[in-house]
């Protein structure tokens, strides 16, 4: 059993993500924390309160960063998730599920410290929280079991970033924190562009899901609606890439990805800022900014097909 605590900026793709964890019978959320990154702070407070609501009823929810470590928040990507942050369906809570008084970076702390050892931080937005709750409590680093993170792009296949030619979003979002928390001293694997760019849910795919998954496959074709007709405008896509829910996957079962150990770093400042780089263990030549730092693991290939398989099993019910 995985103990997760899910943090994340929903956004289309980290609620099919939420879906995936609440439904898959080998993880227990113990919590949401929301951040800024693909709306703002009270967007996507509100839809992470939704999607508990809806999807895992009782699992509490914290309220996170509104804004980056060193800068000013990005502004909402309305044209990509919606003015609502849920693909324009107007998907609201009920009030049913209220906020725990916590801020999410002292929720981590005390979570992590309550099951030292058995915590996995899952992260899919900008790293604010986690760079936060470091800062509280510096020495929960050797507490957590392993974070896993949905961001990055590292070359392969010439995929260096979405939202500029350098830098995937989340990083671009705060990369001082991002820089933070691939230096920190827990276990990291980071899944970026270079595999969720290789997954696609195509529209049969999707429709597939909406008539045998129940009430979670209506959800995630409702809300991916306006998320495809993105991806086909803007790369000519029928169907739409697989970020979130493939840090997901790596959590239940890493051997469908391929991995690359090294020391990370993130660009902080420039027309790069939010830039991945990685040098591999064995890298030969001196690189004092990345020795000395912990290796991270850096998923470069997955096997598609068997990520797509799980996420669907998993909605149907059949994991």
């Amino acid at each position: 059993m995985h103990k997760v605590i899910y943090d994340t900026d929903p956004g289309v793709d980290d609620a099919m993500a939420l879906v995936f964890q609440a439904l898959h019978p080998d993880i227990a959320l113990l919590g949401v924390t929301s951040v800024f990154g693909n709306s703002t702070i009270e967007t996507t407070t509100r839809n992470a309160r939704y999607l508990v609501e809806r999807f895992a009823p009782g699992v509490p929810v914290a309220q996170g960063a509104a804004a980056p470590l060193r800068r000013s928040a990005p502004a909402p990507i309305d044209w990509i998730h919606g003015r609502d942050g849920l693909g324009n369906t107007g998907l609201l809570p009920t009030g049913q599920s209220g906020l725990d008084t916590r801020p999410a970076h002292r929720f981590i702390v005390d979570t992590v410290r309550a099951h030292p050892g058995e915590v996995t931080l899952l992260a899919v937005g900008p790293l604010t929280n986690l760079a936060l709750a470091l800062d509280e409590d510096p020495e929960i680093a050797r507490l957590v079991k392993q974070v896993v993170v949905m961001g990055g792009a590292f070359g392969t296949g010439g995929v260096n970033g979405n939202v500029s030619p350098a830098a995937e979003a989340n990083m671009a979002g705060d990369p001082d924190a991002a820089d933070i928390v691939f230096g920190a001293a827990w276990p990291v694997a980071i899944v970026g562009l270079d595999v969720t760019e290789n997954t696609v849910m195509t529209t049969d795919y999707l429709a597939k899901l909406r008539d045998e998954a129940g009430e979670a496959g209506q959800f995630v074709w409702d809300v991916s609606r306006d998320y495809e007709a993105f991806h086909h405008s803007s790369v000519g896509l029928g169907g739409i890439f697989v970020h979130d829910s493939s840090a997901v996957a790596y959590l239940l079962a890493p051997q469908l990805y391929t991995t690359r150990s090294g020391p990370v770093r993130v660009l902080t400042d420039g027309i790069a800022a939010g830039h991945t780089l990685q040098k591999p263990d064995g890298f030969a030549a001196p690189a004092p900014e990345w020795d000395g730092r912990p290796s991270c693991e850096v998923c470069v290939r997955v096997d598609s097909a068997q990520m797509l398989a799980l996420y669907a099993r998993t909605l149907v019910g059949k994991a």
